[in-house]
């Protein structure tokens, strides 16, 4: 915990002592223009800003846990690189402003004051909120890089803490702070642990499979350097380096470092010899009368903070020039590894740390208490893992963490209850190990997931496969017929053929992502074409139904007729040897009517025939057909999802088969009441509600 406070403590320090400065020039200059009364507009603002900000790191946190594990990785890794890119601007922007800004906020106040109450809170919520925000930004990558928010939440809370108490001394007057130095010293090492938070960025967008790379690694020390060391803790905690680093890590982090801090030390370092000659501004002298009249000085409340550095006293030259980039290196190794000693660098008892690796799986597993708790999951192996907490009698998982690197820690949250307990880790690339268990009693029933595994699916795959096969067979015979009804020129019964050939394709939706670009051709829409309807990549389903349905000849559809026929033929022929991933079998349960919500049932995949319900109605057929063959799955593992899934299908099939006519003709959508549309969606999305566990619990996992 100890060894990520320092980057946190000196972030809440600074961006604290922006904020502070900022309110207390804003006091300052309300109480001595006798504005006094306007005073709760600033708290307002203020509050208004605190809000903000911890609901923006309530967001980052709660989108995160809602995503899947690489989703997470490239979320983080995201935030990490917008955060150090704010740190860096924070960083130039107070070294070039530190001497001028509160005479810029007394002009920005003392505009508001003539503009009403809302302008006056909006400026105060603005100076706060951008420091707030950024500070949430931080303080949430820097939690992400050590797996845990105690300690960055401590040393943000120290140092906002501090802030205040100097904001307090200026504005009292009591004490005198070379406003540049600060920020010119802690600007540098700020930097310094940007530069680290860049690498870690880069390693999340690896892991998360937005980078390439993840494999090539410019050094791995793991086997000589043991990640749970004090040592190790310290430069990781502070520097974000670890034992093993990517090419592309390492890159990043010393092409940020070199560019940056040479930018940030060549600016420290220009001659200010004009500065004592500059007339100064009237919010300068307006500051300077004040202190001179005794009245004012002698009363603190209406006295401005004296945060404008003024000239800077000559260099001295005592020291050589290397000294500063190497203390700036080193105080935050040194400051934290004083923590750790201090602390004894041993996590909080409260929250159970597991280090998992290749040869030793869950050491540091005791049994823990009932009721939900969180893991810190620290990879101390070579390898990146998927981490399971299981039951060790039926291999149910509890918990899951997956793709955790080398030398990172991740939380793992569970609800413990009787039962037994182990951790299993699949390396990549090496086999599963699994921890001795532990016996947990006196809570209630822990519910598990009986991991499911590619053998699983591998009966409903071939089931599912042989039902396509046909299905593709009786398509190809609807589309000769389409053709053969356009040939003759007969458009009204091509009309009827087009609708039983086109529900036919629909029924076959959970193969979709295996029928790769023959699905654009057979059935695709002219979202994303420049020319729509009239561009030549429209063809299929959609672009003969438009023909028929706009008046267009026999002879201007026979082309795409033609066409038609000809990619179903193919697709018959290329899908017994196309790749169909056994994953992909319960992604669609959900997957087809949910596509089905948002195309067909808001009316973008009509161009004319008004038959969105029919197809509906045939992804309904679809989804019951796959839902058929991963029924006994389902219901070993969650007997409940079936039987409420089974219940929304029937309401949903009811109300859109309602609106069929008995001459097989349907109602279009632009043609229902209120009260049927609303009533379709409103069933279809219940549904979708009940549907939505499938995944998860067919999810194949290599705990099996």
């Amino acid at each position: 915990m100890w060894d990520n406070v320092f980057p946190s403590f000196l972030i809440g320090l600074r961006e604290g002592l922006e904020a502070g400065l900022i309110v207390s020039v804003l006091v300052a200059t309300l109480v001595r223009s006798g504005q006094r009364s306007r005073l709760p507009h600033v708290w307002t603002g203020v509050a208004a800003a605190v809000g903000l900000s911890m609901s923006f790191g309530a967001v980052l946190t709660f989108t995160a846990a809602s995503l899947s594990g690489k989703a997470q990785e490239a979320f983080g890794g995201a935030l990490s690189l917008v955060a150090v890119v704010f740190v860096t601007a924070m960083v130039f922007w107070m070294r070039r402003s530190a001497r001028t800004f509160s005479g810029e906020i007394k002009q920005k106040i003392t505009a508001a004051l003539g503009m009403g109450a809302g302008v006056l809170i909006g400026t105060a919520f603005l100076a706060v909120g951008r420091e707030g925000l950024e500070t949430a930004l931080f303080l949430w990558t820097t939690a992400q890089a050590a797996g845990s928010s105690t300690g960055p939440l401590i040393g943000a809370a120290a140092g906002l803490l501090i802030a205040a108490g100097l904001c307090w001394g200026l504005y009292r007057r009591v004490l005198h702070i070379n406003l540049t130095r600060f920020f010119t010293l802690t600007g540098a090492v700020l930097i310094v642990i940007a530069a680290g938070v860049l690498g870690y960025g880069m390693r999340d967008l690896q892991e998360g499979g937005v980078l390439p790379g993840g494999t090539a690694y410019a050094f791995d020390l793991s086997a000589h350097l043991d990640p749970g060391s004090w040592y190790v803790t310290v430069v990781q905690g502070t520097l974000n380096l670890a034992p093993q680093m990517t090419w592309l890590q390492i890159g990043s982090h010393v092409a940020y470092l070199a560019v940056v801090m040479t930018l940030f030390v060549r600016g420290v370092r220009a001659p200010v010899a004009t500065e004592p000659t500059v007339e100064p501004s009237e919010s300068a002298k307006a500051a300077a009368k004040t202190s001179k009249n005794p009245e004012t000085s002698k009363n603190p409340e209406t006295s401005v903070p004296a945060v404008a550095a003024g000239a800077q006293p000559p260099r001295r030259r005592g020291f050589p020039r290397w000294t500063v980039p190497a203390a700036v290196v080193c105080a935050p190794a040194l400051i934290a590894g004083f923590a750790i000693a201090a602390g004894g660098g041993k996590p909080s008892a409260d929250i159970p740390v597991v280090e998992v690796a290749a040869a030793d799986c869950g050491k540091g597993f005791t049994a823990p208490r009932p009721g939900r708790q969180t893991f810190q999951v620290r990879n101390t192996g070579s390898r990146t893992a998927e981490v399971y907490l299981i039951d060790p009698v039926g291999n149910a998982v509890y918990g899951e963490v997956e793709g955790i690197a080398p030398g990172t820690t991740r939380a793992l949250i569970a609800t413990v209850g009787t039962g037994s307990y182990a951790w299993r880790c699949v390396p990549n690339g090496g086999k599963a190990v699994t921890s001795a268990a532990v016996r947990v009693s006196g809570g209630g029933p822990a519910r598990a997931v009986l991991p499911v595994s590619e053998k699983d699916l591998a009966a409903p795959l071939a089931a599912y496969r042989n039902y396509v096969d046909q299905g593709l067979a009786d398509l190809r015979t609807k589309t000769r017929t389409l053709r053969r009804d356009i040939d003759a020129g007969n458009l009204d019964k091509a009309r009827r053929d087009w609708l039983p050939a086109h529900v036919r394709y629909a029924s076959l939706g959970a193969a979709y992502g295996t029928f790769g670009d023959w699905d654009a051709k057979i059935n695709g829409r002219t979202a994303g074409l420049a020319q729509g309807v009239r561009d030549p990549a429209f063809t299929g389903f959609h672009r003969v139904e438009y023909g028929l349905w706009h008046g267009e000849s026999a002879v201007t559809l026979a082309p795409y007729a033609d066409q038609l026929v000809s990619d179903v033929t193919a697709l018959r022929k290329d899908f017994p040897h196309q790749d169909f991933d056994s994953a992909d079998l319960p992604l669609r349960t959900h997957e087809i009517l949910e596509n089905t919500l948002q195309h067909e049932l808001t009316g973008g995949a009509d161009y004319g025939s008004g038959t969105e319900l029919a197809t509906t109605e045939a992804n309904l057929n679809g989804t019951r057909e796959l839902l058929g063959l991963l029924r006994p799955l389902i219901g070993r593992r969650d007997p409940e999802v079936t039987p409420a899934v089974d219940a929304w299908m029937r309401r949903t099939e009811r109300l859109v088969l309602a609106q069929r006519a008995k001459d097989g003709t349907w109602t279009p959508l632009d043609r229902l009441s209120a009260t049927d549309r609303q009533g379709i969606d409103g069933s279809l999305g219940r549904l979708l509600e009940q549907l939505a566990p499938i995944p998860s619990l067919l999810e194949i996992r290599k705990a099996a």
